[in-house]
């Protein structure tokens, strides 16, 4: 094949890379909730607390916001309430990830969540996890979002220079990575609104029920010329 084909080929590549809660599945009200109250019980002075750590892994929120003597403490919490948490699919989440796979593309999941909190999900939505080739989670990588190491790796698995990858976030450090990873980004306004993330993505929108394989082809190409 010559180099010419390569890159038609490369051209024709879509990478697609997924944040997973508030974007496939409906979990930041209670993440809001859960970590409102840990805030409460180990104050950290922090306005909108719940809000600003959205995105980040837990080590990183542990490391820079609470005392070390209190971390195992709040793990504990964490992961208790987590394991009781139900996870009900978005508005238009099932729908776009079988139009993709359907189309003969591929997606990697790249969340901030930890293999714990993964195994969980599996138990809770059996039928998410194999729709992805591939998960990237916390565990997985040594820096979170903002940083973006994990949109990087996904789309090294997809085998799609970053480019040509588009990115679904609902939170600002997820589309900060996004856009640091160079990467097309889809903001989703079901955790903040509106104003606190339009100047942060290349499409804003309610949730993915307002996408489809079109709508994102012609965006990549936008951010391609």
């Amino acid at each position: 094949m010559n180099s010419n084909q390569d890159m038609k080929d490369q051209e024709d590549k879509i990478g697609f890379l997924f944040d997973l809660d508030g974007v496939l599945i409906d979990s930041e009200t209670e993440y809001t909730r859960i970590w409102t109250e840990i805030e409460q019980r180990f104050p950290t002075g922090i306005a909108d607390f719940a809000i600003k750590i959205k995105g980040q892994t837990l080590p990183e929120i542990l490391s820079s916001n609470f005392k070390e003597s209190d971390h195992e403490q709040i793990v504990a919490i964490l992961n208790e309430k987590e394991q009781k948490m139900r996870y009900p699919w978005l508005p238009g989440a099932e729908s776009l990830l079988k139009e993709i796979t359907e189309a003969g593309y591929e997606a990697v999941l790249v969340t901030s969540s930890n293999d714990l909190k993964m195994q969980h999900l599996r138990e809770e939505r059996p039928e998410l996890v194999p729709q992805f080739k591939d998960i990237v989670t916390a565990d997985k990588i040594s820096r979170s979002k903002p940083d973006p190491e994990g949109y990087l790796l996904g789309a090294s698995m997809l085998g799609v220079e970053p480019c040509r990858c588009v990115v679904f976030e609902d939170s600002r450090q997820g589309m900060k990575a996004g856009r640091s990873a160079g990467a097309t980004v889809v903001g989703l306004t079901t955790t903040l609104p509106a104003p606190d993330i339009e100047n942060l993505c290349d499409k804003m929108v309610g949730d993915l029920s307002e996408v489809n394989l079109e709508m994102i082809k012609k965006l990549i190409d936008m951010q391609n010329i």
